[in-house]
């Protein structure tokens, strides 16, 4: 005589609101549409596979399912061509010149278009949310890359005793190494 016993099918781990970092997202309240952004994103990486599926999964129920999405590769070392989400698969597009590399385009089926500031991910707290809430102002209308540029042109507060007081961010970038110097004219360029 054989016995059989039932085993409980084997359960597949969920993601705990732990396991993924909180989606840092801010949109335009509901009403007419005006400017040229939909909200600013302000993803933790560079890596689209890892940030996409978080940011559909809170998008889809609010604008209908997202199924494309496009971005400018400047800023993405890798450009998947799709991305599994949630029950679905999102397919992702680049365009280097007809798209802002600070700007993320999501389309769906029902509800139409959408334009997202990306924040750089290295950006700090602060600048961040200065960044979303003009991406979220119906009054401003800049592009993705002339909200970036004014925050690296906004003054910065020098710390005590500090020479020149109230640089911009872009300027204390540069004196800080942020910018390879020129070399000195009628040097060779690395030719021989």
């Amino acid at each position: 005589m054989t016995v059989l016993t039932a085993r409980p099918p084997p359960t597949a781990p969920t993601a705990k609101p732990s396991d993924r970092p909180p989606l840092r997202l801010s949109v335009k309240p509901p009403g007419p549409p005006s400017g040229l952004l939909d909200g600013a994103w302000w993803p933790h990486s560079r890596d689209l596979t890892r940030e996409l599926p978080a940011l559909t999964d809170l998008l889809d129920p609010l604008w209908g399912r997202i199924t494309r999405v496009t971005v400018n590769p400047t800023y993405w070392p890798v450009v998947p061509r799709k991305v599994p989400v949630n029950g679905h698969v999102v397919k992702v597009g680049w365009f280097r010149a007809e798209q802002d590399p600070h700007q993320l385009l999501l389309l769906s089926y029902h509800v139409g278009r959408w334009d997202l500031l990306i924040i750089p991910p290295e950006t700090d707290a602060e600048a961040a949310a200065r960044l979303m809430a003009a991406a979220c102002d119906p009054r401003i209308v800049r592009t993705g890359s002339a909200l970036i540029a004014d925050e690296l042109d906004r003054p910065i507060a020098a710390p005590a005793g500090a020479d020149p007081p109230g640089r911009t961010q872009a300027e204390a970038w540069e004196a800080e190494g942020g910018a390879m110097a020129a070399p000195p004219v009628g040097t060779a360029g690395g030719g021989r």
